[in-house]
């Protein structure tokens, strides 16, 4: 029998009898969107998950001279330059201390400096960081030369320097004894507290006006979380071949263990799920075939009668078999992206759908269908036309 034959005379059963089919497809159906929902929607929960903890500063390192030296510990001015150079490092950049203190005014205590820290830095700084402007503008390469100053959240309130109006002169600010425009104010930096306490001008215009020397304080680092390890490592040494046990490097983020945690716990709980599904879908389709297997005897009593092999009706009701599982999957398949783009949307998550599940849906539904056919299938092959016709 060939093929199309065998896949028309599998049909035979669904077209007769069209409700049960469709009530049998619709618990495959039922299995397989389950199986797509279970691991569509935790995965855009889990990438939601994920983005958090990534802003947290997982793939985030810090790196500074060892506190407390006498003479006091530098960073080489290239230091920056050479952390660029380490393969995994996405990004790197450096704020230094200008010793200055910083004022509201000429007019208030030339030793006070309201507890700030007047810091030059780089204009890559904000895209290290994970930082933003709140108002305003940050330093571009015009601005860096010139007075201007960037206000972290906290420097800006004891400042009393709330906002940056348009159309109004900008407010200015006393650092030693030069004027410097205020030109924004950034948003407060969960990962860099101490931006926050600060006051950022541009390194070059910190070279001339406060005698800068060029020698970074704090390096801040960004590189691909599963070498975050690695980098740790060789950092020192990359920053200060000759003295790498005067540069302290920051432990990685709590938040990365906790991040690496989350995506192995969710992996467990997707492939259960699916799973469960699977064998639910799967129980359900083998209950159809056999009681069709048994509503079905004088059918095929008869056709054993007529000459069909033990082979014809075992082609035959596996075919039905896998025909129903595929229709089954393919259906669920859809209903489940639906439902996980839906529901991701409502919960405003980035849509993660995994290629491989939408994929697994269909072949899963064909695998089920062959394995719950292949009892029913034998069982009505090896009935001899006397016993099923015994039934007529």
């Amino acid at each position: 029998m060939n093929p199309l034959d065998l896949l028309s005379l599998g049909l035979i059963g669904l077209r007769t009898r069209p409700g049960r089919a469709a009530l049998s497809a619709l618990g495959i159906s039922i299995g397989i969107a389950t199986m797509i929902v279970v691991t569509g929607i935790p995965a855009s929960s889990q990438a939601a998950l994920l983005g958090r903890l990534t802003a947290l500063g997982t793939n985030s390192l810090q790196a500074m001279a060892l506190p407390d030296q006498n003479p006091p510990a530098l960073l080489p001015e290239s230091a920056v330059g050479m952390v660029r150079r380490i393969a995994p490092v996405t990004a790197a950049s450096a704020v230094a201390n200008t010793h200055a203190l910083v004022r509201r005014n000429d007019r208030t205590d030339p030793g006070d400096g309201g507890g700030l820290t007047v810091l030059a830095g780089r204009l890559d700084l904000l895209s290290t960081i994970n930082a933003r402007v709140r108002t305003g503008t940050w330093l571009t390469e015009a601005t860096a030369r010139f007075p201007t100053v960037v206000l972290g959240s906290v420097a800006a309130a004891r400042l009393g320097i709330a906002d940056l109006p348009a159309g109004r002169p900008a407010p200015q600010v006393m650092i030693g004894d030069h004027r410097f425009t205020v030109i924004g104010i950034l948003a407060t930096t969960p990962l860099s507290p101490d931006i926050d306490r600060s006051v950022l001008i541009g390194w070059d215009a910190a070279k001339s006006a406060l005698r800068f020397d060029g020698h970074p304080t704090v390096i801040y680092v960004k590189c691909a979380e599963d070498q975050l390890e690695a980098v740790r490592g060789v950092l020192a040494e990359t920053i200060s071949p000759e003295r790498p046990g005067q540069v302290v490097v920051t432990r990685p983020s709590d938040a990365l263990a906790a991040k690496r945690a989350t995506q192995s716990s969710f992996s467990v709980l997707f492939l259960a799920l699916a799973g469960v599904a699977l064998v639910v879908g799967g129980i359900g389709v083998a209950n159809t075939m056999v009681v069709s297997v048994l509503e079905r005897r004088a059918e095929i009593g008869l056709r054993r009668a007529l000459g069909a092999t033990r082979g014809d009706i075992r082609g035959q009701f596996l075919t039905e078999s896998v025909v129903l599982a595929t229709i089954g999957g393919l259906t669920g398949t859809v209903l489940g992206l639906l439902a996980t783009v839906g529901y991701a949307g409502w919960q405003q998550w980035p849509l993660v759908i995994p290629a491989g599940s939408a994929v697994a849906g269909v072949a899963g539904a064909v695998v089920v269908g062959v394995l719950a056919g292949v009892y029913p299938c034998v069982r009505a092959s090896r009935l001899t036309p006397t016993q099923a016709l015994a039934t007529v």
